[in-house]
């Protein structure tokens, strides 16, 4: 893998709030971030949303499963976990969408993960709901 991916990757593996500024020198000023939700571009507002994160949960950390790379996308699997108040242990598994522009840094970052099987459905309340209407939904055979 070339070093842009392997840096980039490696930026998740080690993130910590000392090092969320670190983002900088990986990606584009103007780079895009999306997940289920954020939709935020700029670099500034990406590293902003990290020690955002690191506040409401000081113990969050990614780990990269596996990636692959063909051309300028970056495909990578990922394991999220933290201790959230009121809710517990949160893990989360997902996918990233990664494009490189041809300068080698990201241009654009896409979190792909199920929101309300993994975060919501884990809520007092509003979990009770979801959990119902996704019952109504499942195959039965």
């Amino acid at each position: 893998m070339s070093g842009e991916a392997a840096g980039y990757l490696g930026f998740w593996d080690e993130l910590r709030p000392e090092t969320t500024g670190r983002l900088h020198a990986l990606a584009r000023p103007d780079m895009r971030f999306r997940d289920p939700f954020n939709d935020i571009r700029g670099v500034e507002r990406v590293v902003a949303m990290l020690d955002h994160m690191f506040e409401k949960a000081p113990t969050a950390a990614f780990t990269v499963l596996c990636h692959a790379r063909t051309g300028d996308t970056i495909l990578a699997r990922w394991r999220f976990t933290c201790m959230v108040r009121r809710v517990g242990p949160l893990r989360i598994e997902g996918m990233s969408e990664i494009i490189l522009a041809p300068d080698g840094l990201v241009a654009e970052h896409r979190d792909h993960w199920d929101a309300a099987g993994q975060v919501y459905e884990r809520l007092p309340l509003v979990g009770e709901v979801l959990r119902r209407i996704r019952g109504r939904f499942a195959f039965e055979g």
